[in-house]
Protein backbone atom coordinates (compact mmCIF):
# COMPACT_ATOMS: atom_id res chain seq x y z
CA UNK A 1 0.00 0.00 0.00
CA UNK A 2 1.21 3.50 -0.84
CA UNK A 3 1.23 6.10 1.90
CA UNK A 4 1.51 9.86 1.93
CA UNK A 5 3.67 11.56 4.59
CA UNK A 6 2.19 14.55 6.39
CA UNK A 7 4.45 16.71 8.58
CA UNK A 8 3.79 19.88 10.55
CA UNK A 9 6.54 21.74 12.40
CA UNK A 10 6.46 23.93 15.51
CA UNK A 11 9.52 26.05 16.20
CA UNK A 12 10.25 27.86 19.45
CA UNK A 13 12.63 30.74 18.86
CA UNK A 14 14.32 32.80 21.58
CA UNK A 15 14.26 36.48 20.65
CA UNK A 16 17.50 38.46 20.78
CA UNK A 17 16.64 41.10 23.39
CA UNK A 18 18.58 42.55 26.32
CA UNK A 19 15.90 41.66 28.87
CA UNK A 20 13.16 39.07 29.33
CA UNK A 21 9.62 39.08 28.00
CA UNK A 22 7.86 40.41 31.08
CA UNK A 23 10.67 41.52 33.41
CA UNK A 24 13.81 43.64 33.41
CA UNK A 25 16.11 40.70 34.13
CA UNK A 26 18.93 40.20 31.56
CA UNK A 27 19.70 36.90 29.86
CA UNK A 28 22.79 35.31 28.35
CA UNK A 29 23.21 31.63 27.56
CA UNK A 30 26.41 30.84 29.44
CA UNK A 31 25.73 32.75 32.67
CA UNK A 32 26.10 30.98 36.00
CA UNK A 33 22.87 29.20 37.03
CA UNK A 34 20.22 31.31 38.77
CA UNK A 35 22.12 34.60 38.50
CA UNK A 36 19.89 36.25 35.86
CA UNK A 37 16.51 36.08 37.54
CA UNK A 38 14.26 38.45 39.48
CA UNK A 39 10.97 38.42 41.42
CA UNK A 40 8.77 38.53 38.30
CA UNK A 41 10.55 35.53 36.75
CA UNK A 42 10.07 33.54 39.97
CA UNK A 43 6.37 34.39 40.19
CA UNK A 44 6.65 36.08 43.58
CA UNK A 45 3.35 37.33 45.10
CA UNK A 46 2.47 40.90 44.17
CA UNK A 47 4.73 41.09 41.11
CA UNK A 48 3.29 42.17 37.75
CA UNK A 49 4.49 41.56 34.18
CA UNK A 50 5.54 44.40 31.86
CA UNK A 51 5.66 43.69 28.10
CA UNK A 52 9.06 43.95 26.40
CA UNK A 53 8.56 46.43 23.53
CA UNK A 54 11.66 45.26 21.64
CA UNK A 55 10.43 41.66 21.73
CA UNK A 56 7.16 42.78 20.12
CA UNK A 57 9.08 44.64 17.40
CA UNK A 58 11.19 41.56 16.66
CA UNK A 59 8.07 39.38 16.50
CA UNK A 60 6.60 41.82 13.97
CA UNK A 61 9.81 41.62 11.94
CA UNK A 62 9.51 37.83 11.83
CA UNK A 63 5.87 38.13 10.72
CA UNK A 64 6.80 40.51 7.90
CA UNK A 65 9.69 38.32 6.69
CA UNK A 66 7.45 35.24 6.65
CA UNK A 67 4.52 36.98 4.96
CA UNK A 68 2.04 36.80 7.86
CA UNK A 69 -0.87 39.15 8.47
CA UNK A 70 -0.15 41.14 11.63
CA UNK A 71 -2.69 41.71 14.38
CA UNK A 72 -1.93 45.23 15.69
CA UNK A 73 -3.84 44.56 18.93
CA UNK A 74 -1.45 42.69 21.22
CA UNK A 75 -3.28 40.41 23.66
CA UNK A 76 -1.96 37.70 25.97
CA UNK A 77 -3.49 34.63 27.60
CA UNK A 78 -2.65 32.33 30.49
CA UNK A 79 -1.83 28.70 29.89
CA UNK A 80 -2.39 27.00 33.22
CA UNK A 81 -0.43 23.92 34.22
CA UNK A 82 1.89 22.94 37.01
CA UNK A 83 5.38 21.73 36.31
CA UNK A 84 8.62 22.28 38.17
CA UNK A 85 10.16 24.41 35.38
CA UNK A 86 7.22 26.85 35.48
CA UNK A 87 7.59 28.93 38.64
CA UNK A 88 4.27 30.82 38.35
CA UNK A 89 2.20 27.72 37.71
CA UNK A 90 1.14 29.21 34.37
CA UNK A 91 2.72 30.51 31.18
CA UNK A 92 1.87 33.82 29.53
CA UNK A 93 1.27 33.16 25.83
CA UNK A 94 -1.00 34.14 22.91
CA UNK A 95 -3.44 31.28 22.48
CA UNK A 96 -6.44 33.14 21.09
CA UNK A 97 -4.89 36.17 19.39
CA UNK A 98 -1.49 35.42 17.82
CA UNK A 99 0.47 38.38 16.55
CA UNK A 100 0.60 36.89 13.02
CA UNK A 101 -1.52 34.55 10.89
CA UNK A 102 -1.54 32.96 7.45
CA UNK A 103 2.01 33.34 6.15
CA UNK A 104 4.30 31.18 4.03
CA UNK A 105 7.88 30.30 3.19
CA UNK A 106 9.01 29.01 -0.21
CA UNK A 107 11.59 26.22 -0.44
CA UNK A 108 13.20 24.38 -3.32
CA UNK A 109 13.41 20.59 -3.01
CA UNK A 110 14.95 18.41 -5.73
CA UNK A 111 14.64 21.17 -8.31
CA UNK A 112 11.01 22.02 -7.56
CA UNK A 113 9.70 25.01 -5.64
CA UNK A 114 7.16 24.41 -2.91
CA UNK A 115 5.26 26.79 -0.66
CA UNK A 116 4.98 25.83 3.01
CA UNK A 117 2.13 27.69 4.67
CA UNK A 118 2.62 29.09 8.17
CA UNK A 119 -0.49 29.00 10.31
CA UNK A 120 0.56 31.41 13.04
CA UNK A 121 3.30 33.13 15.02
CA UNK A 122 2.60 33.88 18.66
CA UNK A 123 4.66 35.38 21.49
CA UNK A 124 5.20 33.76 24.87
CA UNK A 125 7.72 33.35 27.68
CA UNK A 126 10.15 30.48 28.08
CA UNK A 127 10.26 28.10 31.04
CA UNK A 128 13.18 27.42 33.37
CA UNK A 129 15.71 24.74 32.45
CA UNK A 130 15.81 21.39 34.23
CA UNK A 131 18.77 19.08 34.77
CA UNK A 132 17.66 15.55 35.66
CA UNK A 133 20.23 13.69 37.73
CA UNK A 134 20.06 10.13 39.06
CA UNK A 135 17.83 10.83 42.06
CA UNK A 136 17.12 14.57 41.86
CA UNK A 137 16.35 17.44 39.49
CA UNK A 138 18.18 20.77 39.45
CA UNK A 139 16.51 23.89 38.06
CA UNK A 140 18.17 26.92 36.46
CA UNK A 141 15.71 29.84 36.44
CA UNK A 142 17.90 32.01 34.19
CA UNK A 143 15.85 30.96 31.16
CA UNK A 144 12.48 31.54 32.86
CA UNK A 145 10.74 34.43 31.13
CA UNK A 146 13.03 34.66 28.09
CA UNK A 147 10.98 36.01 25.13
CA UNK A 148 9.93 33.43 22.56
CA UNK A 149 7.96 33.29 19.37
CA UNK A 150 6.41 30.02 18.27
CA UNK A 151 6.18 29.49 14.51
CA UNK A 152 3.58 26.87 13.57
CA UNK A 153 3.47 25.51 10.03
CA UNK A 154 0.52 23.97 8.25
CA UNK A 155 0.87 20.22 7.55
CA UNK A 156 2.26 20.93 4.06
CA UNK A 157 5.57 19.10 4.43
CA UNK A 158 5.77 15.63 2.90
CA UNK A 159 9.29 14.31 3.63
CA UNK A 160 12.26 14.60 5.92
CA UNK A 161 14.14 16.41 3.16
CA UNK A 162 11.43 19.06 2.78
CA UNK A 163 11.31 19.51 6.56
CA UNK A 164 15.08 20.04 6.79
CA UNK A 165 15.01 22.53 3.90
CA UNK A 166 12.11 24.43 5.50
CA UNK A 167 13.86 24.71 8.87
CA UNK A 168 17.17 25.62 7.21
CA UNK A 169 15.52 28.39 5.16
CA UNK A 170 13.60 29.61 8.21
CA UNK A 171 16.78 29.63 10.31
CA UNK A 172 18.67 31.55 7.63
CA UNK A 173 15.89 34.14 7.23
CA UNK A 174 15.56 34.75 10.97
CA UNK A 175 19.33 34.98 11.34
CA UNK A 176 19.51 37.69 8.65
CA UNK A 177 16.77 39.56 10.49
CA UNK A 178 18.88 39.40 13.67
CA UNK A 179 15.74 38.64 15.70
CA UNK A 180 17.53 35.60 17.17
CA UNK A 181 20.94 33.95 17.10
CA UNK A 182 19.09 30.73 15.98
CA UNK A 183 21.67 28.48 17.69
CA UNK A 184 19.95 25.11 17.85
CA UNK A 185 22.83 23.60 19.83
CA UNK A 186 22.23 26.17 22.60
CA UNK A 187 18.46 25.78 22.54
CA UNK A 188 17.65 29.24 21.21
CA UNK A 189 15.87 27.51 18.32
CA UNK A 190 13.98 24.35 19.24
CA UNK A 191 11.95 22.21 16.90
CA UNK A 192 9.03 19.81 17.43
CA UNK A 193 7.59 17.87 14.49
CA UNK A 194 4.24 16.14 14.08
CA UNK A 195 4.34 13.15 11.76
CA UNK A 196 1.52 11.05 10.35
CA UNK A 197 0.95 8.93 7.25
CA UNK A 198 -2.26 8.25 5.37
CA UNK A 199 -3.27 6.24 2.34
CA UNK A 200 -2.36 7.88 -0.96
CA UNK A 201 -5.42 9.74 -2.26
CA UNK A 202 -7.19 9.87 1.12
CA UNK A 203 -8.13 13.21 2.67
CA UNK A 204 -8.21 11.72 6.19
CA UNK A 205 -5.00 12.27 8.16
CA UNK A 206 -3.44 9.37 10.02
CA UNK A 207 -2.75 9.38 13.76
CA UNK A 208 -0.28 12.12 14.65
CA UNK A 209 2.95 11.34 16.50
CA UNK A 210 4.96 14.20 18.01
CA UNK A 211 8.78 14.18 18.10
CA UNK A 212 10.08 16.67 20.67
CA UNK A 213 13.12 18.93 20.91
CA UNK A 214 15.07 18.18 17.74
CA UNK A 215 18.33 20.12 18.03
CA UNK A 216 19.82 20.04 14.52
CA UNK A 217 18.64 20.19 10.92
CA UNK A 218 20.22 16.80 10.20
CA UNK A 219 18.35 15.22 13.11
CA UNK A 220 15.05 16.66 11.87
CA UNK A 221 15.46 14.81 8.59
CA UNK A 222 16.67 11.57 10.20
CA UNK A 223 13.91 11.57 12.82
CA UNK A 224 11.12 12.09 10.29
CA UNK A 225 12.47 9.50 7.86
CA UNK A 226 12.79 6.94 10.66
CA UNK A 227 9.34 7.69 12.08
CA UNK A 228 7.66 7.40 8.67
CA UNK A 229 9.25 3.98 8.11
CA UNK A 230 8.33 2.90 11.66
CA UNK A 231 4.68 3.78 11.07
CA UNK A 232 4.60 2.07 7.67
CA UNK A 233 6.06 -1.12 9.12
CA UNK A 234 3.58 -1.07 12.01
CA UNK A 235 0.60 -0.68 9.66
CA UNK A 236 1.93 -3.46 7.42
CA UNK A 237 1.84 -5.77 10.47
CA UNK A 238 -1.73 -4.74 11.27
CA UNK A 239 -0.67 -2.71 14.32
CA UNK A 240 -2.33 0.56 15.27
CA UNK A 241 -0.49 3.88 15.41
CA UNK A 242 -1.05 5.56 18.77
CA UNK A 243 -1.03 9.27 19.51
CA UNK A 244 2.15 9.74 21.51
CA UNK A 245 5.22 11.87 22.15
CA UNK A 246 8.63 10.52 21.14
CA UNK A 247 12.21 11.74 21.18
CA UNK A 248 15.03 11.15 18.72
CA UNK A 249 17.97 9.09 19.96
CA UNK A 250 21.12 10.13 18.08
CA UNK A 251 23.09 7.00 18.97
CA UNK A 252 20.57 4.52 17.59
CA UNK A 253 19.11 6.98 15.02
CA UNK A 254 15.61 5.98 16.13
CA UNK A 255 12.63 7.65 17.77
CA UNK A 256 11.93 6.49 21.33
CA UNK A 257 8.62 6.60 23.21
CA UNK A 258 8.41 9.24 25.94
CA UNK A 259 4.70 9.17 26.81
CA UNK A 260 1.33 8.19 25.41
CA UNK A 261 -1.29 10.86 24.76
CA UNK A 262 -4.76 9.86 25.90
CA UNK A 263 -6.28 13.09 24.58
CA UNK A 264 -5.79 16.82 24.45
CA UNK A 265 -4.72 18.45 27.71
CA UNK A 266 -7.09 21.14 28.99
CA UNK A 267 -4.87 24.06 29.94
CA UNK A 268 -7.87 26.20 30.95
CA UNK A 269 -6.73 29.17 28.90
CA UNK A 270 -8.14 32.58 29.77
CA UNK A 271 -7.12 36.20 28.98
CA UNK A 272 -4.11 37.35 31.02
CA UNK A 273 -5.66 39.72 33.56
CA UNK A 274 -2.45 41.60 34.39
CA UNK A 275 -1.71 42.76 30.81
CA UNK A 276 -4.24 45.03 29.14
CA UNK A 277 -4.51 44.86 25.32
CA UNK A 278 -1.89 47.03 23.61
CA UNK A 279 -2.54 48.57 20.19
CA UNK A 280 0.52 48.95 17.98
CA UNK A 281 0.28 52.06 15.82
CA UNK A 282 0.18 51.55 12.07
CA UNK A 283 3.06 54.03 11.79
CA UNK A 284 5.27 51.81 13.97
CA UNK A 285 4.54 48.72 11.87
CA UNK A 286 5.32 50.77 8.76
CA UNK A 287 8.59 51.96 10.35
CA UNK A 288 9.59 48.35 11.10
CA UNK A 289 8.76 47.39 7.50
CA UNK A 290 10.84 50.25 6.06
CA UNK A 291 13.88 49.31 8.14
CA UNK A 292 13.83 45.57 7.43
CA UNK A 293 17.27 44.22 6.48
CA UNK A 294 17.83 42.64 3.08
CA UNK A 295 16.73 39.00 3.26
CA UNK A 296 18.55 36.03 1.69
CA UNK A 297 16.38 35.60 -1.43
CA UNK A 298 16.61 39.30 -2.29
CA UNK A 299 20.36 39.33 -1.62
CA UNK A 300 20.94 36.29 -3.83
CA UNK A 301 18.96 37.85 -6.69
CA UNK A 302 20.98 41.07 -6.33
CA UNK A 303 24.31 39.21 -6.39
CA UNK A 304 23.36 37.43 -9.61
CA UNK A 305 21.86 40.53 -11.23
CA UNK A 306 24.35 43.23 -10.22
CA UNK A 307 27.61 41.30 -9.92
CA UNK A 308 27.19 38.57 -12.55
CA UNK A 309 27.58 35.72 -10.06
CA UNK A 310 26.27 32.28 -10.91
CA UNK A 311 23.65 30.67 -8.70
CA UNK A 312 26.15 28.44 -6.90
CA UNK A 313 28.50 31.26 -5.89
CA UNK A 314 25.65 33.56 -4.87
CA UNK A 315 24.19 30.78 -2.74
CA UNK A 316 27.56 30.03 -1.11
CA UNK A 317 27.79 33.66 -0.03
CA UNK A 318 24.31 33.99 1.42
CA UNK A 319 24.58 30.72 3.34
CA UNK A 320 26.88 32.55 5.76
CA UNK A 321 25.52 35.93 6.84
CA UNK A 322 28.94 37.18 7.99
CA UNK A 323 30.52 36.10 4.70
CA UNK A 324 27.89 38.06 2.76
CA UNK A 325 28.52 41.14 4.93
CA UNK A 326 32.25 40.88 4.13
CA UNK A 327 31.45 40.46 0.41
CA UNK A 328 29.22 43.55 0.45
CA UNK A 329 32.20 45.56 1.76
CA UNK A 330 34.59 43.96 -0.71
CA UNK A 331 32.58 44.62 -3.90
CA UNK A 332 32.58 48.35 -3.16
CA UNK A 333 36.38 48.31 -3.51
CA UNK A 334 36.92 46.16 -6.63
CA UNK A 335 36.04 46.15 -10.33
CA UNK A 336 36.12 42.39 -10.91
CA UNK A 337 33.30 41.24 -8.64
CA UNK A 338 33.31 37.67 -9.95
CA UNK A 339 36.99 37.31 -9.07
CA UNK A 340 36.20 38.82 -5.67
CA UNK A 341 33.56 36.14 -5.07
CA UNK A 342 35.97 33.37 -6.11
CA UNK A 343 38.76 34.65 -3.87
CA UNK A 344 36.39 34.91 -0.93
CA UNK A 345 34.53 31.59 -1.38
CA UNK A 346 37.35 29.32 -2.56
CA UNK A 347 40.58 30.81 -1.30
CA UNK A 348 40.03 32.87 1.86
CA UNK A 349 37.30 30.59 3.24
CA UNK A 350 39.54 27.58 2.67
CA UNK A 351 42.44 29.16 4.56
CA UNK A 352 40.13 30.19 7.41
CA UNK A 353 38.82 26.62 7.69
CA UNK A 354 42.38 25.25 7.90
CA UNK A 355 43.12 27.64 10.76
CA UNK A 356 39.78 27.03 12.50
CA UNK A 357 39.03 30.74 12.14
CA UNK A 358 36.03 32.55 10.70
CA UNK A 359 35.40 35.64 8.60
CA UNK A 360 34.49 37.79 11.61
CA UNK A 361 37.94 37.42 13.18
CA UNK A 362 40.20 37.28 10.11
CA UNK A 363 43.11 39.71 9.87
CA UNK A 364 42.61 39.89 6.10
CA UNK A 365 40.73 43.16 5.75
CA UNK A 366 38.35 43.80 2.85
CA UNK A 367 40.65 46.66 1.77
CA UNK A 368 43.74 44.42 1.60
CA UNK A 369 41.88 41.63 -0.19
CA UNK A 370 40.57 44.17 -2.70
CA UNK A 371 44.16 45.32 -3.32
CA UNK A 372 45.22 41.72 -3.97
CA UNK A 373 42.29 41.12 -6.33
CA UNK A 374 43.15 44.27 -8.28
CA UNK A 375 46.79 43.16 -8.59
CA UNK A 376 45.67 39.81 -10.03
CA UNK A 377 43.14 41.49 -12.32
CA UNK A 378 45.79 43.95 -13.57
CA UNK A 379 48.14 40.98 -14.14
CA UNK A 380 50.77 42.40 -11.80
CA UNK A 381 50.87 38.91 -10.28
CA UNK A 382 49.45 35.58 -11.46
CA UNK A 383 46.48 33.89 -9.82
CA UNK A 384 48.89 31.22 -8.53
CA UNK A 385 51.04 33.90 -6.94
CA UNK A 386 47.87 35.48 -5.58
CA UNK A 387 47.18 32.34 -3.55
CA UNK A 388 50.66 32.50 -2.06
CA UNK A 389 50.23 36.19 -1.21
CA UNK A 390 46.83 35.58 0.37
CA UNK A 391 48.30 32.91 2.65
CA UNK A 392 50.94 35.42 3.77
CA UNK A 393 48.18 37.98 4.38
CA UNK A 394 46.52 35.77 7.01
CA UNK A 395 48.67 37.40 9.69
CA UNK A 396 47.53 40.88 8.66
CA UNK A 397 50.32 41.68 6.19
CA UNK A 398 49.92 44.14 3.32
CA UNK A 399 49.74 42.42 -0.13
CA UNK A 400 51.87 45.01 -1.96
CA UNK A 401 54.60 44.69 0.65
CA UNK A 402 54.54 40.86 0.38
CA UNK A 403 54.88 41.04 -3.42
CA UNK A 404 57.76 43.52 -3.13
CA UNK A 405 59.65 41.54 -0.48
CA UNK A 406 59.32 38.26 -2.40
CA UNK A 407 60.09 39.74 -5.82
CA UNK A 408 56.85 38.31 -7.20
CA UNK A 409 55.82 41.01 -9.64
CA UNK A 410 54.60 39.36 -12.82
CA UNK A 411 56.57 39.83 -16.03
CA UNK A 412 54.40 40.67 -19.04
CA UNK A 413 57.16 41.90 -21.29
CA UNK A 414 56.88 39.76 -24.43
CA UNK A 415 60.54 40.06 -25.34
CA UNK A 416 61.73 38.96 -21.89
CA UNK A 417 59.39 35.96 -21.84
CA UNK A 418 60.27 34.99 -25.43
CA UNK A 419 63.92 34.78 -24.45
CA UNK A 420 63.06 32.33 -21.64
CA UNK A 421 60.81 30.33 -24.03
CA UNK A 422 63.66 29.93 -26.51
CA UNK A 423 65.99 28.75 -23.75
CA UNK A 424 63.46 26.17 -22.54
CA UNK A 425 62.83 24.84 -26.06
CA UNK A 426 66.56 24.51 -26.66
CA UNK A 427 66.93 22.52 -23.43
CA UNK A 428 63.98 20.18 -24.14
CA UNK A 429 64.17 18.78 -27.71
CA UNK A 430 62.39 15.56 -26.68
CA UNK A 431 59.34 17.53 -25.53
CA UNK A 432 59.25 19.32 -28.89
CA UNK A 433 59.24 15.92 -30.60
CA UNK A 434 56.45 14.70 -28.28
CA UNK A 435 54.33 17.73 -29.17
CA UNK A 436 54.82 17.11 -32.90
CA UNK A 437 53.77 13.47 -32.32
CA UNK A 438 50.45 14.65 -30.89
CA UNK A 439 51.22 14.44 -27.17
CA UNK A 440 49.37 17.50 -25.83
CA UNK A 441 50.88 17.12 -22.36
CA UNK A 442 54.20 18.27 -23.78
CA UNK A 443 52.85 21.79 -24.19
CA UNK A 444 51.86 21.98 -20.52
CA UNK A 445 55.28 20.65 -19.49
CA UNK A 446 57.12 23.26 -21.53
CA UNK A 447 54.98 26.11 -20.20
CA UNK A 448 55.65 24.80 -16.71
CA UNK A 449 59.40 24.94 -17.39
CA UNK A 450 59.06 28.55 -18.55
CA UNK A 451 57.24 29.42 -15.33
CA UNK A 452 59.88 27.61 -13.29
CA UNK A 453 62.74 29.36 -15.07
CA UNK A 454 61.07 32.74 -14.53
CA UNK A 455 60.53 31.90 -10.84
CA UNK A 456 56.80 32.10 -11.38
CA UNK A 457 56.93 35.69 -12.57
CA UNK A 458 56.14 35.17 -16.26
CA UNK A 459 52.58 35.96 -17.30
CA UNK A 460 51.25 32.38 -17.69
CA UNK A 461 48.78 33.22 -20.49
CA UNK A 462 51.46 35.02 -22.48
CA UNK A 463 54.00 32.25 -21.80
CA UNK A 464 51.55 29.62 -23.06
CA UNK A 465 50.82 31.66 -26.18
CA UNK A 466 54.49 32.16 -27.02
CA UNK A 467 55.43 28.50 -26.43
CA UNK A 468 52.61 27.35 -28.68
CA UNK A 469 53.52 29.82 -31.43
CA UNK A 470 57.15 28.70 -31.33
CA UNK A 471 56.22 25.02 -31.46
CA UNK A 472 53.86 25.54 -34.38
CA UNK A 473 56.49 27.53 -36.27
CA UNK A 474 59.17 24.81 -35.96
Amino acid sequence: MNYKTVVGIEIHLELKTNTKMFSGAPYTFKAEANTLVNEVDLGMPGTLPCVNHEAVRKAIQACLALNLNIDPLIRFDRKNYYYSDLPKGYQITQQFHPIGRDGYLDIEAEGEKKRIRIERIHMEEDTAKQFHLFDETLIDYNRAGVPLIEIVSKPDISSGLEASLYVEKLKQTLNYLDVSDTKMEEGSMRCDVNVSINEEGSDVFGTKVEIKNLNSIANIRHAIDYEVNRQKEALAKGEAIHQETRRFDEKSMTTVLMRKKEGNVDYKYFPEPNIFPIRIKASEIEDIKEHMPELPDAKMARYMRDFGLNEYDANQLIQNKDLSIYFDKLVKLVKNTRLAATMLISELSGLLAKRSEDITTTKVTAKNLATLIQMIDDKEISSKQGKEVLEAMMDGNDPKQIVKERGMKQVSDEGAILKIVEEVLEENPSSIADFKNGKDRALGYLVGQVMKKSKGQANPQLASKLVKEKLMAN
